[in-house]
């Protein structure tokens, strides 16, 4: 992989979080609460070693905040490896950090709601709310843990790339796109081990956090619809990051 150029902008990148269409101005991106998410992934991984890591479908607390920190390890390993073969040093996002109240954690200064999960650029970390991630990954399957702080770090990745776009939408569908070869050049490398149909159950979980279709493109704090979600993360899971217009 060359050197990337992607769309790069002068000065921090400003970017918007939608839950329920609700934007906070100080986050990077982040995922939009579903209506109604559907019964989803069933991710599962070779067992926990340096290079491996494990999403073994249970739906305990303990196995949801071990699939984080599996899901944190392999994204700080992904991107160093990135980084490194295109020439750059990278510098992996702070801390990850779990929250249970609205405004118990704040990004520049700006409380987070309930029902969320973010990457603030402005104090480089990620945030979620531990009880609606917890009961999505009750409800959608481990694979989203997975995604979600795929997601969330791919938004880490284009501050540090200084990638920046004119509507919200193209900064989420890349993000996507990023989670998508994250996920699938982890699984080709060994890191992560699917079992039969664990792929169409991981695209019901990415659908599930899909906007309306009446809603516009150009909207503020538009992520893009069911079907473009899931194709963006899926070209990104095929075909790795030559799909994510990153040079």
């Amino acid at each position: 992989m060359g050197p990337w150029s992607g769309r790069v902008a002068r000065g921090p990148l400003v970017g918007l979080v939608v839950v329920a269409l609700v934007s906070l101005a100080c986050a990077g991106g982040g995922l939009a609460q579903p209506e109604g998410e559907r019964p989803g992934a069933n991710l599962r991984a070779a067992s926990p070693e340096p290079n491996t890591t494990r999403a073994d479908s249970t739906t305990s607390v303990a196995e949801f905040k071990q699939d984080v920190a599996d899901a944190q390890a392999i994204a700080e390993r992904y991107w160093a490896a990135q980084f490194k073969a295109s020439g750059q040093r990278f510098t992996p996002i702070r801390r990850v950090t779990p929250y249970q109240r609205a405004g118990e954690v704040s990004c520049g200064g700006q409380p987070l709601p309930r029902n969320n999960a973010v990457y603030c650029s402005q104090d480089d970390f990620i945030a979620y709310d531990v009880a609606w991630s917890v009961a999505a990954f009750r409800e959608v399957g481990d694979a989203f843990v997975f995604y979600l702080l795929g997601h969330e770090y791919a938004h880490g990745i284009q501050v540090r790339l200084g990638i920046n776009y004119s509507f919200t939408i193209q900064q989420e569908l890349q993000a996507d796109c990023m989670a998508g070869a994250y996920l699938g050049d982890s699984v080709r490398a060994g890191d992560l081990r699917l079992a039969e149909g664990d792929l169409d159950e991981f695209r019901e979980g990415v659908a599930a956090v899909g906007d309306d279709p009446d809603q516009p493109w150009f909207a503020e704090g538009a992520h893009g619809t069911a079907e473009q979600r899931t194709d963006t993360f899926f070209r990104g899971y095929e075909r790795s990051l030559k799909e994510c217009d990153l040079s």
